[in-house]
C-alpha cells in the first residue's frame, strides 16, 4: 500500500504524538488571535460557537492524511475543501 506520507518520516512522528500536537495548535492559536485577516470567521460564528469541536475535527483530519493512503488522504483533502468552498 502505497502512504500519503512515507512510514519513518518525521511527519507520522509529530503527528502521532498527542503533547506535539497540543503545542502546535496552542501556538497556531496564539497566531491566529493576532491575525487581522481572520476576523470574518467571527462574524459567522461558527468559530466562536464550538472552537475545541474545530480543534480535534481539523485534527482528526491531519491524522487522517497523514496516516492514510493515498487514496484515503486524497479523499479527506477532498473532503476539507468541499467544507472550506462554502
Amino acid at each position: 500500500m502505497e502512504y500519503f506520507v512515507k512510514q519513518g518520516s518525521v511527519v507520522r512522528e509529530i503527528w502521532g504524538k498527542g503533547d506535539t500536537i497540543l503545542f502546535i495548535f496552542a501556538g497556531a492559536s496564539a497566531e491566529f488571535a493576532l491575525n487581522k485577516a481572520v476576523d470574518w470567521l467571527y462574524f459567522t460564528g461558527r468559530l466562536p460557537a464550538d472552537p475545541l469541536g474545530r480543534l480535534f475535527s481539523t485534527v482528526g483530519y491531519a491524522r487522517q492524511i497523514v496516516f492514510s493512503s493515498l487514496d484515503g488522504a486524497h479523499k479527506a483533502i477532498d473532503t476539507m475543501a468541499k467544507i472550506h468552498a462554502g
